[in-house]
């Protein structure tokens, strides 16, 4: 089965360009972005807008309460089923975004193994050690206790920090490491790239424009309605931030700058991710036109039906 997948850093221009390419493909879009799953996290996202959804059709967006818990795994299991479904309908699937994980999982069809345990209330015990005396504790204990965890998960990833641990309090064994198998469909994987001096404006523009469409109060009314800021769903890049100057840990001003900071640190880990992707193609959306690049995508759809 044949799939083609658009990836890159936050901002670098996905979500015009994966359109208009559906399009001219007759495509439908599974999405890869691990905040746009969640109901209500639109403005912080920058979701795919409902105008824009009816335009294409979109999948795995709005598809988790922002209170529950989704795993990579989680993420294979429906991506895997939207796949299938959109090709049997005589639709060309287009996998579009930005996590990687969720993009390798999906792609190279990861095992997850069913019995690795979850104690709900051992990893909110972490949490709260995390919160209340510094995660370097946390990181430290994680290297003693599982160095290939420790090496591999960033230290600002303190939910995967936190998974690692608890499978190893509760099982005492560390946490399965995924390398992937044998590649699950016919893929052509492209990630869209721009200098990253060019990136890094572009973020500043999307934080700013966020704030000012009012992703203060999308946060605040989230909150108003029970939403833990502890919910895996509130440690997404920029609603950690504004949660922490909730609780006046930052001035308004602070708090800009680091969303926009936190932003562009993750576009770099994005970018870094996908030079270890060997099948990766690279599109500098710097060199080539908006319609150059259409043309190269859509020839390389093309080339994947007529290889069936």
């Amino acid at each position: 089965m044949p799939l083609l997948v658009l990836a890159g850093p936050t901002a670098v221009g996905k979500t015009d360009l994966s359109i208009d390419l559906a399009k001219r493909i007759n495509a439908e879009i599974i999405s890869a972005d691990s905040v746009q799953i969640y109901r209500g996290l639109d403005i912080g996202s920058a979701k795919v807008s409902l105008m824009q959804r009816q335009t294409i059709a979109h999948h795995l967006v709005d598809v988790v309460d922002s209170d529950q818990s989704f795993s990579v795994a989680d993420y294979q299991v429906l991506a895997s089923s939207a796949i299938e479904d959109v090709w049997r309908r005589g639709h060309f699937p287009l996998l579009v975004g930005g996590t990687g994980l969720w993009i390798r999982a999906l792609t190279q069809n990861y095992p997850f193994p069913k019995e690795t345990p979850s104690n709900r209330n051992l990893r909110e015990h972490l949490a709260d050690i995390g919160e209340h005396y510094g995660w370097d504790g946390l990181r430290r204990q994680l290297r003693l206790v599982d160095p290939d965890s420790w090496e591999h998960i960033h230290p600002n990833d303190h939910r995967r920090m936190i998974r690692a641990l608890e499978v190893f309090l509760t099982t005492q064994r560390r946490l399965p490491r995924n390398t992937g198998g044998a590649w699950r469909y016919q893929t052509r994987y492209w990630v869209l790239t721009r200098p990253l001096l060019d990136l890094q404006e572009r973020i500043r523009q999307r934080v700013e424009a966020m704030l000012a469409e009012g992703f203060e109060e999308e946060v605040r009314e989230l909150l108003r309605q029970g939403l833990s800021p502890k919910a895996q769903s509130m440690g997404s890049i920029g609603y950690r931030d504004m949660v922490d100057w909730f609780w006046g840990k930052s001035t308004r001003s602070e708090r800009d700058m680091l969303i926009i900071k936190h932003t562009r640190a993750y576009a770099k880990r994005q970018l870094t991710w996908w030079r270890s992707e060997p099948e990766a193609r690279w599109l500098d959306l710097s060199v080539w036109s908006h319609d150059e690049i259409l043309s190269r995508l859509e020839l390389s759809a093309q080339e994947l039906i007529s290889s069936q």
